[in-house]
């Protein structure tokens, strides 16, 4: 294996690919062979993400999600707040979460954690968690 890996766009697994109108969820991870980081960059337009619907909560994986563009509304827990461009969130795995686009414009986020083999077991959601 070389020292390096690229990936491009087309590369990338898009995980929002079967759901028109919410953007485009493409994880680099598998396409760049990494062995121990998660890379996911996600497109979200206006009115699109968490809120009005479930959350969720990870075993293990401590993730970070850097905003890039726009301003994206988090809910962690109980508590909801909104980070601009620039902005990186922490949450700890068993952390409750969902984020949502509420701007007029598209946002961009880019997350970031340790590498899972098996999401299914690592992931657990919560229903009606961000009903306004």
């Amino acid at each position: 294996m070389s020292d390096y890996t690229i990936s491009r766009r087309g590369d990338a697994t898009d995980y929002m690919a079967s759901y028109e109108g919410f953007g485009e969820m493409l994880s680099y991870t598998d396409s760049l062979g990494a062995e121990q980081v998660a890379l996911t960059w996600r497109r979200m337009p206006p009115g699109t993400g968490g809120r009005g619907s479930y959350g969720h909560r990870h075993l293990t994986q401590e993730e970070i999600y850097l905003v890039t563009l726009g301003t994206i509304t988090f809910k962690i827990g109980d508590d909801v707040f909104e980070a601009g461009p620039g902005t990186a969130v922490r949450i700890a795995p068993q952390a409750l979460r969902s984020i949502h686009n509420d701007g007029e414009t598209e946002a961009e986020v880019v997350l970031c954690s340790i590498r899972v083999d098996d999401l299914g077991p690592e992931v657990v959601t919560e229903d009606e968690f961000w009903i306004d």
